[in-house]
């Protein structure tokens, strides 16, 4: 049966198995590694939305103009997508909103899904849900920073 123990290094507890040893994730090298590996996720995400998919909606780009006409959607639909997304990889980016940029980049590729099959005949509707996997993850590992923002906004309101 597990046991809680504190280790001397660090304040926080942490569980001891009965033979002794301590077990906790953030103590081992697993779990630094796991961390280390989530956050180079978010960066190259980051850095995906922002680069690769916001830029060239936010500089007016001939590809993307081209295909947020086809949609019907105008420069306006395009400038738009583009802030969302920029938005988006920056938050990934920022510890208290990690989750929620998460969650908000999943529901954007939800609908560039939907687009891509409705609009666009599903030539490219895989990528957006490709996309939409590692962003769960962070979503769900970095779920405890939801319960902080909450606190962040009912202290200011």
């Amino acid at each position: 049966m597990a046991k809680i123990a504190t280790t001397p290094s660090a304040a926080s507890p942490v569980a001891a198995s009965s033979t002794g040893s301590v077990i906790g994730e953030s103590s081992t090298a697993r779990g630094r590694r796991a961390r280390i590996a989530l956050r180079a996720l978010q960066v190259v995400l980051a850095l995906f939305f922002g680069i690769a998919s916001a830029l060239p909606k936010l500089i007016g780009h001939s590809s993307a103009a081209e295909s947020f006409d086809e949609m019907g959607w105008g420069a306006a639909g395009m400038y738009t997508i583009g802030a969302l997304e920029l938005a988006g990889a920056v938050a990934l980016l920022i510890p208290v909103l990690q989750s929620a940029s998460a969650m908000a980049l999943s529901a954007l590729m939800l609908g560039a899904f939907v687009v891509q099959l409705t609009v666009f005949d599903g030539q490219y509707a895989a990528t957006p849900l490709i996309l939409i996997v590692p962003l769960a993850l962070i979503a769900w590992v970095r779920r405890a920073h939801n319960t902080e923002l909450l606190r962040l906004l009912h202290r200011r309101s």
